[in-house]
């Protein structure tokens, strides 16, 4: 049974969960399969890139700031998928073997006009690395499922939830 539906979102609300180290062997495979670019795959070519040595593929951060959303929160809530990506930003390079903490902020709620039984909730989701810095950032909306009317419930508490960590 999920345990968090849209009414338990609110504007300002941040969870995070990690972190999580990005495995030299788990990024280049990522490149080599999906964005094999010389700075991702290639050492020389790499330093001599803009991003001064091997960096990680922009799309490999997306897929694991995904997986740990799913980890930190939308597994255990009555997500129905997403409408889209406003936004991404590749805001820092990724190195092999960092280890990066997701962080998701609410930025607003609002309720479907054509499905009642549905919100929408936009987040920013974003990966922090060793230094404190935003590596990525990504602006998405999740429909979610709402309580039956009448049975409103309390939204989480506090502003910032530990939500799990990952390994």
């Amino acid at each position: 049974m999920p345990r968090l539906f849209w009414e338990d979102f609110t504007a300002g609300q941040a969870f995070e969960h990690g972190p999580r180290r990005l495995p030299r062997d788990e990024m280049l495979g990522f490149a080599a399969e999906f964005d094999p670019q010389p700075m991702h795959l290639d050492e020389a070519a790499a330093r001599e890139s803009m991003l001064g040595g091997l960096a990680a593929s922009g799309w490999y951060a997306c897929a694991i700031a995904m997986r740990l959303a799913v980890d930190a929160f939308i597994h255990d809530s009555t997500s129905m998928g997403a409408p889209g990506v406003d936004e991404v930003r590749w805001l820092l390079p990724i190195r092999p073997d960092d280890a990066v903490l997701f962080r998701a902020t609410v930025l607003e709620t609002r309720a479907s006009r054509s499905r009642p039984d549905m919100g929408l909730v936009k987040f920013r989701f974003e990966l922090i690395d060793g230094d404190n810095q935003c590596a990525l950032s990504l602006v998405t909306s999740l429909m979610l499922g709402r309580r039956q009317a009448g049975s409103a419930g309390p939204a989480l508490a506090g502003q910032t939830a530990d939500v799990g960590s990952a390994s």
